[in-house]
């Protein structure tokens, strides 16, 4: 369990998932972030079982975290299991534990398209949206049906112009952002299957 103390005034980006295994798309992505929302850091929050996925081909959570420190390659990207320190399971719940725990952290939920298209599936999902503010990134063939889907369009007064995303994680949610940048087409799935590179370079 990684345990990373209080942060005063931090700009943090979540970005939860299986990493079943890490790749280069994550990377690619916090990369992005770090730059475009001027983050301090971001925690890819490596999730112990994901709700809405089966456990079959499900690598085991030491596995997965493994991978995810061979694919980080930026030093402001920490590696996290903190689910099972707060006792979450959905991610409704734990954005307000992180919040109740970092008071002082300005936190931002980072996903892809893909994400923003089935979090309606999602427990509570409207709070997630509600609890802290929100960058989605490109994610091939997703965007625009994630854009015309239920939850952006549930949400559509409250999105904020790209141009404005440097300043993303002091708004007050619901705030989210879609970010137009160059996808990478890899993907878990493609990775476990042996179509492309683990490491990014």
């Amino acid at each position: 369990m990684n345990t990373f103390g209080t942060f005063s005034r931090k700009r943090i980006g979540i970005l939860g998932g299986s990493f079943n295994p890490a790749h280069r798309g994550h990377l690619h992505v916090s990369t992005h972030a770090l730059e475009r929302l001027r983050l301090d850091e971001v925690w890819w929050m490596v999730s112990p079982q994901n709700p809405l996925k089966s456990s079959d081909g499900m690598a085991d959570l030491n596995e997965r975290i493994s991978s995810a420190y061979l694919v980080a390659k930026d030093k402001r990207i920490r590696i996290t299991d903190i689910e099972i320190k707060l006792g979450t399971q959905y991610t409704a719940e734990t954005l307000n534990k992180l919040k109740t725990a970092y008071t002082n952290t300005r936190f931002v939920w980072l996903m892809g398209a893909d994400n923003l298209m089935q979090i309606p599936k999602w427990r509570d999902w409207r709070n997630i949206f509600k609890s802290m503010p929100i960058a989605v990134f490109t994610r091939p063939t997703f965007s625009r049906r994630a854009l015309s889907g239920i939850a952006a369009q549930s949400f559509s007064r409250y999105q904020v112009n790209e141009s404005r995303i440097s300043r993303l994680c002091f708004m007050k949610p619901p705030a989210w952002s879609f970010l137009n940048i160059k996808p990478d087409p890899i993907s878990a799935t493609r990775v476990r299957a042996g179509v492309g590179a683990v490491n990014i370079y």
